[in-house]
């Protein structure tokens, strides 16, 4: 074999080598990576039931503030009314001009 063709075979090996290198360093790298991604997996299923936990209290604190204003429901469709608001405005302004003078 000529030194060209002993060469090529050095070559040859040498990036064998740099592909078996490359392909450990890439193993230990997927290695790290999969374990963080279990270790995140593992923190969102827990803040969800947090979450989930908050959402119910929520829902209940929202029913039961709905059944507390229940007897308040036909006095604040009335507040809601525009000429109730109107009324409401005018007096506001008239107490206010009254307690400037």
């Amino acid at each position: 074999m000529t030194a060209l063709g002993w060469l090529g075979v050095v070559l040859l090996v040498g990036c064998l080598i740099a592909v078996v290198v490359e392909g450990a360093i890439a193993a230990i790298w997927m290695r790290r990576v999969s374990k963080r991604a279990r270790l995140m997996s593992e923190r969102l299923q827990s803040e969800r039931g947090l979450i989930e936990a908050d959402l119910a209290r929520l829902r209940r604190a929202l029913e039961e503030t709905e059944v507390l204003w229940q007897p308040y429901r036909r006095a604040l469709r009335f507040m809601r009314h525009p000429l109730a608001v109107a009324l409401i405005q005018s007096l506001l302004r008239r107490r206010k001009t009254a307690a400037r003078a």
